[in-house]
């Protein structure tokens, strides 16, 4: 078996110094400095133009150094996305390809002639034929996606296999010099990987956390002719889950496990099949899909917030589409479709109306920014702020939030941490272990912050050894 592992890099282009320098310190250092002494271990990363832009910016040039040494190295290979992060899916073509244009433009003036993506990332794993269509025609060779975007049936994706989406082909379109997104030949198929849904909870929520528990859940699969994918957020390993990134690195340490980069795949496995796929996101609930609401986190039926705020994003398109010289407001729109202004308003449980207003006003602005827009559509423009700002503050007050969050809590714990009162103690009582020894290291570079965090997550742990389902 070859173990495929995927860490998606990524701040909003609204985030605040503080949290840029928190989250590089916790996570994405921490995750380069093991990867560097960690020459075996492969991993594709996609590491967001707008994070790359945020290290220079904020004295991090070293991170930036320490991912292009290894580029060099070949240890990791770099996709392309969506430079400001927005939902592929719900955008016109023509702004999915500028967004894939300015992304490109940005990681190669930092990583030079090193930035040779060959595959695509789309933010949040939003997927749809649209974007599967783009990509291909912009002459990238893959795509990562969620498995529930595999069509024909729940969790039969053959990992023996290389998929291609069916209708596509691939093209130099758009401008794409040849060579700049690999080496597909013209008039092939784009491929697409299924990422493996539940190992890869187990693995973000620390289920897996040693060589023994990995092993044990892979079972006779490690013996198999197959490649295990598994794709996670890279804030979890180290800032969201302090202590994190050390297990990770130590499940790259088992001997029995080989590590290879996505774009290496199609030389290992040679049989392909050509399928269909549906929409999905790596957010996706089954209950969701059920309901054929694909985009629930961003664009939930029932949640009048979205509306409005697709409603002002919209007409902030079709003003700096329709304007004969749009000005600065074309540059203010492309950072303004970020996808997080969606996911914090849909207290499913995330919820911030911080992000919620910030996100409402780079929109208003944008039109009001338009000098040919028309004034009603400037007034609209105004009034859709006002009332997702209202209709917010209204929902804090009646305890909407706290209802529908509670909801969703319940369900988003039991996906992430299901497995861990199940664990054996002695594989729990590692994992522990394994934290106090980073522990004591912060406590002596006096990081006592950090050092809350790992005491936090040590009780937590300790709180299951001593849970009734526990296997002694």
């Amino acid at each position: 078996m070859i173990w495929v592992n995927f860490l998606h890099f990524y701040q909003p282009p609204t985030q605040k110094k503080y949290w840029v320098d928190r989250v590089t310190n916790e996570a994405y250092r921490r995750i380069l400095h093991e990867l560097e002494k960690a020459p075996n271990a492969k991993v594709t990363l996609n590491i967001s133009a707008v994070l790359v832009e945020f290290w220079d910016k904020f004295g991090h040039r070293d991170v930036i150094d320490g991912f292009r040494e290894l580029l060099k190295r070949g240890q990791i290979e770099l996709t392309e996305s969506a430079k400001y992060h927005p939902l592929l899916p719900r955008l016109p073509r023509d702004e999915i390809i500028r967004q894939i244009e300015l992304s490109r433009q940005t990681n190669q003036k930092y990583f030079g002639e090193l930035y040779q993506p060959k595959g695509f990332f789309p933010p949040e794993m939003a997927y749809d034929r649209k974007v599967a269509e783009a990509v291909a025609e912009m002459g990238y060779e893959w795509i990562i996606v969620e498995e529930l975007s595999y069509q024909p049936k729940f969790n039969v994706v053959d990992y023996q296999k290389i998929y291609e989406v069916m209708g596509t082909t691939l093209r130099r379109g758009s401008g794409l010099p040849a060579g700049e997104a690999g080496q597909a030949g013209e008039g092939e198929r784009l491929k697409i990987y299924f990422r493996q849904r539940d190992i890869s909870y187990k693995i973000l929520s620390g289920q897996l956390g040693t060589a023994k528990l990995f092993l044990q859940e892979l079972g006779d699969r490690i013996h198999r002719d197959e490649y295990l994918l598994t794709a996670m957020d890279a804030e979890t390993f180290g800032h969201h889950r302090p202590g994190m990134e050390k297990l990770l690195f130590g499940l790259y340490k088992t001997p029995q496990i080989k590590t290879a980069l996505i774009s290496e795949l199609p030389k290992l496995f040679p049989m392909r099949e050509v399928t269909e796929t549906r929409p999905a996101t790596w957010a996706l609930m089954q209950k969701d899909l059920e309901t054929n609401v694909p985009f629930a986190r961003w664009e939930d039926p029932g949640n009048e917030i979205h509306a409005m705020q697709w409603e002002l994003t919209n007409l902030a398109i079709k003003m700096v589409r329709e304007s004969a010289d749009p000005g600065p407001a074309r540059e203010m729109l492309d950072e303004a479709l970020h996808s997080d202004q969606f996911w914090w308003a849909c207290a499913r449980p995330w919820w911030s109306l911080e992000m919620i207003e910030r996100g409402a006003y780079e929109l208003k602005e944008t039109v009001l920014a338009v000098s040919d827009a028309p004034e009603y559509n400037k007034r609209q423009a105004q009034d859709l702020y006002y009332r997702i700002i209202t209709t917010g503050f209204e929902w804090q007050r009646s305890g909407k939030v706290e209802e529908l969050a509670r909801q969703e809590d319940e369900t988003m714990r039991m996906l992430t941490d299901r497995g861990l009162p199940e664990l054996p103690k002695g594989e729990l009582q590692k994992m522990i272990e394994t934290i106090k020894q980073e522990l004591e290291q912060v406590v002596k570079n006096r990081e006592y912050e950090r050092a809350v965090q790992l005491r936090d997550r040590i009780k937590e742990l300790e709180g299951y050894i001593k849970g009734e389902n526990v296997k002694r």
